[in-house]
Parts: C-alpha cells; sequence; structure tokens
C-alpha cells in the first residue's frame, strides 16, 4: 500500500460528524486506518536512530563486564580467586553478590530463584559470578577472563529427553485442561481409528540488533537513572529498587526505542540494569553494561524447547472425536516466566480445531540451561505448531488432502464452538479465510501439479500446505491488562504523548501517535512522541502478549478525549452556549457553531480560560475471567486470525530447502496503520520459518551452547525471503469487541504463518512413502530432513 505525505492526506475529504467523535466506531477517518511511516525510519535508514549505547556517556562513566566459571555448568562453587581481576589496569572495582546491599535475586515471577550473581552454586554454563568495573569495556572485558571460579562438577541435566527420563522434580507443578474422558475413548477406539506421534520442537535466539544494555547514573540520596533496552521498564525500576535496597520511586527507568527484542528484553534485561546499577551504587560513577554477543547467546534464555506427545481418535472422514497433548517444556535452572509460557503452549494446544474430549497436559521440566524466557508467541508457537502436526497426521492416515482434514475439524457454531478451557470462540473467520485463501492462492490446481511433478522428479520433492492460526489476545496474568498515558496540548498546538509501551521496532509508538492525533482531529506530525519512563506513567505492563497497541492506544485515547471534551466544553460556552458534542475537532482546526478556528487557538483559549490542557489516561481490558484452579473463563478479549499458504522444494539427496511461494492472509480487524502492519506480518513470517528451518540451537553434554554466534546460528537472511510472498489484510469491518478503533493485535500471530512452511516440507519428504508418518522435527535443518528422508526410504 503506498504511503500518503502530509499533504496529500490532508487533501483526503472529510467527512466528520458529531456522533462519530468518541473514536471507537468504524467511521471515517483521516489519520487512523491510514499507512504512515514508523516513527523512527527516516532515522533508522540514516543511522541516525539512538540507542543506548549512542547516548553520550556522562563523564567518568565505567564499563562492567560480568564473569563465569568458564568450564563448568552445573556444581557446587567451592573457590573464587579474583585478585588476578583486581589487579588488572583500569579495574575500579570487582562486584560479587556481598556487594548487592538490597537482594540478590532478579526474579521476575517472585520465586526468588534467579539470583543476580551466584554465591553458591553454578546452575548453568556461562552463568555470572562476578561483574569487572573499570574504565574502559576492553579492561574489563580482559580482566573478566582472569577470574578463577572452582567449581565441584556434577551433570547437568541439559535436553528435553534427558529431565523426562531422570526423577528430578519439575520446575513447575503440572497443570492440565481436561474436558470428558479422552483416555477412555481412545481407548476403546479400533487401532486404524487412533493417530498418535510426537514432535521434538527446538528453541529459538532472540537474535535481535541491539544486544543486553543499560545504562545507570546515579543521582541525589540514591537516586538511580537506569536506560535501558527493555519491554518493561516497571520491572527494571522494581528489580533494581530490590537489590538496591530503595523504594521504587528512588528510580527511574526509561527507554526511547530497542533495537529489536521478540520477548528476550521483557523479564531478561532486568540482571544487566541491575548489575550496572550496583557498579553505579558501588563507584558512585555513571555505569553501562552491554553484553558481548557470545556472552548475550549463553547468558540469556531462549524459546522454550518442547517435546509434545500426541494421540487422538478420528472418525472415518478424519474429523477428530478426542486428542490428548502431552507437552513437556525445558524451562532452564529458574521459573523466570515459565508458568505463562507453559499456560499459553496449553491454551493454543487447539489452534483452529475443535477437541470434542480432551486432555492437554503440561510439565515443566528443570534442566542445567539458561532460564528459558519469553520469546514472540509466548509458548503459543509450540502449542499451535503440535496441532498442526496432528492435522498432518490424519491426512497421512485416511489418505485425505491436509487441507480438507483442517476444514473438517475447524471451529464451528453451536456445540463445536467452545475451547477446551471454557471460553466460546468468537468471530470465527477460520473457515472463511481458509476457503477465500485456498482460492486466491489457487492450492488445488497447484497441489495437483506438485502431486505430478514428484510422480516424476526422483530427488526434488515439492509440497504445499496451507495452515490457519487462532491466536488469543490478552495476557493471561489478567493483572496485566491495564495501561497508562500522558498527554499535554501545549498553547502552539502541539501535543506531547507518553506512556507505557515500549518501542521495539513495531511502530507502536506512531500508532498510538495516530490515534491521538485522531482524536483531536491534528496533523501527526504535531504529536511529539517521548520516550517510555516509570517517572511519567507508572505501574506499566510489559509491552509484551501483542497487546501493547490495545492497551496504551486506548490509554491514549481516553486522555486526549478527555482533554479534548474540557476544550469542547469551554469553547462552546465561550461561542453563545452551543452543545459541547456539536463542536467538531478536525483538519487541524476546530469548528464550533459557525466559526472554525485552528488548534492553536483553540488551545490558546482553553487556556486562557484555565482549562486544564493535561491529563492521564488509564485503561483496562473489560471482560475478562479466567481461573487458573479449575482451568475455566475467558482469558482473551479477542482471537486474531490468519492463513497462509507455503509452497516448497526440497532436495531429498542434500536436504536443503527452498520456500518458492507464500500467499497470507491476516487478519488485524482495522488496520490503524496497514504499512505497518504488513511489515509485521512480513516480518513475522521470516522470523518464524527461521525458527522452523534454519535456528537450531546445540548444547554439548556438558551444558555448553555451541551455537553462540551468527557462525554457528543461522538466522534467515535477504536471500530466504521468499521471491514470490503475497501479504493481504483480511477486509474487515472491524473487531468484534470494544478495541481502540476497532483494530486487532498483530504482533505475535504472523510467527505461526510459517508452520505452512514446515508443513509443506513434511509433505514433501512424505511424498517419497505416500501414507507413511515424516519423522521430521522442528527445525527442519537439512540435517533433519536427510534424516528424515534417510527414515522413511529405510522403512520396510
Amino acid at each position: 500500500m503506498p504511503l500518503r505525505s502530509e499533504s496529500e492526506h490532508a487533501a483526503v475529504a472529510l467527512d466528520v460528524r458529531p456522533e462519530d467523535r468518541p473514536g471507537v466506531t468504524p467511521f471515517q477517518t483521516r489519520v487512523v486506518h491510514t499507512s504512515r511511516f514508523h516513527d523512527s525510519a527516516a532515522r533508522h535508514v540514516s543511522g541516525t536512530a539512538a540507542y543506548i549505547d549512542d547516548v553520550r556517556e556522562p563523564v567518568g562513566t565505567l564499563h562492567v563486564v560480568p564473569g563465569y566459571a568458564r568450564q563448568a555448568a552445573k556444581g557446587r562453587i567451592v573457590g573464587l580467586d579474583l585478585a588476578a581481576v583486581k589487579a588488572f589496569p583500569g579495574v575500579v572495582a570487582v562486584l560479587t553478590a556481598a556487594n548487592v546491599p538490597g537482594h540478590n535475586d532478579i526474579s521476575p515471577s517472585g520465586f526468588h530463584d534467579d539470583p543476580l550473581l551466584a554465591e553458591t552454586e553454578i546452575r548453568f554454563h556461562g552463568q555470572p559470578v562476578f561483574a569487572v568495573v573499570a574504565e574502559t569495556r576492553e579492561a574489563a572485558r580482559r580482566a573478566a577472563r582472569l577470574g578463577r571460579v572452582d567449581v565441584e562438577a556434577e551433570t547437568p541435566i541439559v535436553t528435553v529427553d534427558q529431565a523426562i527420563a531422570s526423577d528430578r522434580p519439575d520446575i513447575l507443578p503440572s497443570y492440565a485442561f481436561v474436558r470428558g474422558d479422552a483416555e477412555a475413548a481412545i481407548a476403546a477406539a479400533e487401532p486404524e481409528a487412533v493417530v498418535e506421534g510426537s514432535i521434538l520442537i527446538g528453541g529459538q535466539e532472540h537474535f535481535y540488533l541491539e544486544g543486553q544494555i543499560s545504562l545507570a547514573v546515579p543521582g541525589e540520596d540514591g537516586e538511580m537513572h537506569v536506560f535501558a533496552s527493555t519491554q518493561h521498564p516497571s520491572e527494571v525500576q522494581h528489580l533494581v529498587a530490590h537489590v538496591l535496597g530503595l523504594p521504587n520511586a528512588r528510580v527511574t527507568a526509561e527507554v526511547r526505542r530497542m533495537g529489536g527484542a521478540f520477548g528476550g528484553k521483557e523479564s531478561q534485561a532486568s540482571q544487566w540494569a541491575a548489575l550496572a546499577a550496583l557498579a553505579a551504587h558501588v563507584t558512585g560513577r555513571p555505569a553501562k553494561v552491554r553484553l558481548d554477543r557470545d556472552d548475550d547467546m549463553a547468558m540469556t534464555g531462549k524459546r522454550h524447547d518442547f517435546r509434545v506427545n500426541y494421540r487422538a481418535r478420528i472418525d472415518a472422514e478424519g474429523r477428530l472425536e478426542a486428542v490428548i497433548h502431552d507437552q513437556f517444556a525445558r524451562c532452564g535452572h529458574s521459573v523466570d516466566l515459565s508458568i505463562g509460557i507453559c499456560d499459553r503452549a496449553m491454551f493454543h494446544a487447539d489452534n483452529a480445531y475443535y477437541y470434542p474430549e480432551v486432555a492437554i497436559n503440561s510439565r515443566r521440566l528443570k534442566t542445567d540451561t539458561v532460564s528459558n524466557t519469553a520469546f514472540r508467541g509466548f509458548g503459543g508457537p509450540q502449542g499451535v505448531l503440535a496441532a498442526e502436526r496432528l492435522m498432518d497426521e490424519i491426512a497421512l492416515r485416511t489418505g485425505r488432502d491436509p487441507f480438507d482434514v483442517r476444514l473438517a475439524n475447524l471451529y464451528g457454531e453451536g456445540e463445536r464452538d467452545e475451547t477446551p478451557y471454557g471460553m466460546k470462540v468468537q468471530q470465527n473467520l477460520g473457515r472463511e479465510m481458509m476457503l477465500r485463501l485456498a482460492e486466491t492462492s489457487e492450492y488445488r490446481a497447484r497441489a495437483a501439479a506438485i502431486d505430478a511433478f514428484n510422480a516424476n522428479s526422483p530427488f526434488l520433492r515439492k509440497g504445499i500446505a496451507i495452515t490457519p492460526v487462532k491466536f488469543g489476545i490478552s495476557f493471561t496474568l489478567t493483572h496485566l491488562n491495564q495501561a497508562g498515558a500522558l498527554v499535554h496540548v501545549y498553547t502552539d498546538g502541539s501535543v506531547h504523548l507518553n506512556h507505557g509501551g515500549t518501542e521495539m521496532g513495531q511502530g507502536l509508538y506512531v500508532k498510538v501517535a495516530q490515534v491521538v492525533a485522531e482524536v483531536f482531529g491534528i496533523s501527526l506530525d504535531m504529536v511529539h512522541i517521548t520516550a517510555t519512563t516509570t517517572a511519567k506513567v507508572p505501574n506499566t505492563s510489559p509491552t509484551a502478549a501483542s497487546s501493547g497497541t490495545d492497551l496504551n492506544g486506548m490509554a491514549a485515547l481516553l486522555a486526549a478525549q478527555a482533554i479534548r471534551d474540557r476544550m469542547a466544553s469551554h469553547l462552546a460556552n465561550v461561542h453563545g452556549g452551543v452543545p459541547p458534542e456539536s463542536v467538531v475537532f478536525a483538519d487541524d482546526h476546530v469548528v464550533v457553531g459557525n466559526e472554525r478556528m485552528t488548534f492553536a487557538a483553540a488551545a490558546k483559549s482553553s487556556h486562557a480560560g484555565k482549562v486544564g490542557l493535561s491529563s492521564t489516561g488509564y485503561y483496562a481490558t473489560p471482560d475478562l475471567v479466567w481461573d487458573r484452579s479449575v482451568a475455566k473463563g475467558r482469558p482473551f478479549y479477542y482471537f486474531a486470525w490468519g492463513v497462509s499458504c507455503s509452497e516448497v522444494t526440497v532436495d531429498t539427496l542434500t536436504g536443503e530447502t527452498r520456500v518458492d511461494r507464500v500467499d497470507v492472509l491476516h487478519d488485524v480487524g482495522r488496520s490503524l496503520n496497514p504499512a505497518i502492519d504488513i511489515g509485521q506480518i512480513e516480518g513475522g513470517f521470516v522470523q518464524g520459518m527461521g525458527w522452523l528451518t534454519t535456528e537450531e540451537l546445540v548444547y554439548d553434554a556438558e551444558g555448553r551452547l555451541r551455537t553462540h554466534a551468527p557462525s554457528t546460528y543461522k538466522i534467515p537472511t535477504a536471500t530466504d525471503v521468499p521471491a514470490d510472498f503475497r501479504v493481504e489484510l483480511y477486509e474487515s469491518g472491524g473487531n468484534a469487541v470494544d478495541t481502540v478503533y476497532r483494530s486487532k493485535a498483530v504482533g505475535e500471530p504472523p510467527l505461526m504463518l510459517p508452520i505452512s512452511v514446515f508443513s509443506a516440507i513434511g509433505r514433501a519428504v512424505g511424498s517419497l512413502k505416500p501414507g507413511a508418518p515424516v519423522p521430521l522435527d522442528a527445525p527442519a535443518t537439512p540435517e533433519a530432513v536427510r534424516r528424515a528422508v534417510k527414515a522413511l526410504v529405510d522403512r520396510a
């Protein structure tokens, strides 16, 4: 969609009616529902966008580098020799747990199981034990390597399967969603009606462009100002205060933008912010932590690895009658965010399909590895992938086209519209979107052509698949579904905007600014976006769960409406007592009765009339009810939907895969900014494709991460983006529930669209032996594809 200039937007005819003013109904708008440039786009491409490492360092800034036991992944610390570290030129201080004035704990979940610096034991390879504070980063890095940490080593438990086989207690209690008696239903079925299998789902490194980094500047009376690359400024504030033994009000956390985050900076940014703040507290000087890429990958959590075992009973048409999913998640050494992540994997184990009788069981495994954490989708992708593997298995068993199997099992009306956790599926778009994409992508004709190609191609095999996504939007920890905003209007008509959301490249800032501009009827360039800071908006939720715009956009809308309504009342009174609701704000002007004035003049008049031109806005998502003790309720405000069709070519001799064409139809309600949303869909698709095809985390038997740099960990590059990549936004009358301008979230759902790539690869490999299960785990790297090919060819 072409981008319009501001002058072109100004030329758009307006039809603004007084009844349209609340701004949450799908009437004609001027600023929202239009494609606008990302607020930092020009800075991004010119290299002038300032990240924390670009901030001019205060005089006397020190640099902090963590040190760790380089050989051990698990064991008791029996000796710590830091003499050589302290003696290294340029070293100002060496920090250990003994230097922490408050609590040596940076756990985000209240389990107090995640130390800032290890004291008595090593729980994973790379766990920080001490930190070097030096005049230069180079000196700190060199000195950190001189520390000697003696460990009485133990054999670590590293993989999901090792943890399943061990007698070690899980890190969290098991949990389940149950409806009916799926076990009995499957046990009573004829063998040909039972489908079962297992899939190992690999983790994923966030690989943000800007690594973990924080700058802490000490102030008066113990105050600490922390510039952090974080999705959760309030959590940084709380944990820095917790470590330093300060009230929260003494700590300010600030972030203007991040160079990517994807969940990796939701909880895990706090450790490095706290370490920088501790160094600043001890030395009285500003201090900065910027992790080396190798250290960043080894020391920070990733997407959870899963093994999912599944069993199902089907009828003759491949329709599900009972389903059991047993999910096993590698959580790592501490809880971190694993409760919510593993729960969400369960919430999405159904994806878009109705399970009549069901048991979704979850075990949360403790391993001697870095604590896994949030990653775009937050467990949802693992659940969805297992659901789609089951659909493919059913298609193999019944000999039906996988598309038809999926259609037969989609959520429907009446008795087939309730999820395993008791929520009704509202605004069900699955069938309509699946059928529409099948038509526009010419799926049937292409599938037939692919079958003909494979019949005459012994080594190169093609595959095609259409897969849906149904993704619940809201934090499942219900109290997080709230946000605040602060809006000021100045007498020259310019607007200052601040809210609790953080910008990590996803376009949140510009979307919220569009909302405020729409409310006031002014040009977008009159809204000044300011850095997220706990000093302006307190007690913020993380920018996560795809809810950044839903929450912060609505909070900003309410703040702007409060100011606009005060202005309208004042202007109506001044101009002959006309009804305030008749005052119209549009096209950078305000119309009162028969008079038209600029917005700046209206602001100046309001100020002269002693009208408050500043307001906070607060929004909490309504109608959410979730009782975890009985696993029932409405944890999501609504569902976002998407469908993708992918065609691939697989070289069965080398295992290499090429994605030939991708068609996407995605539901964003009434898009606030179509260009931004399409960019998010494209980026999410490619990131998800990396998770499923190239990005492999490899640990050795001693628990050391071996894929800790771009040389060994392969993210997608520009050459991996499908040459034929067609993305369309689903034409929608808007969200069925009352979201900001009837839009829908877009951040996480697109990451699950490339499951169609994985299914297409499986179908291509499976063409070697039609009807046989395809033993392909994720990611489908060339090695994994070759293993699957060999297993099929060798099978009698």
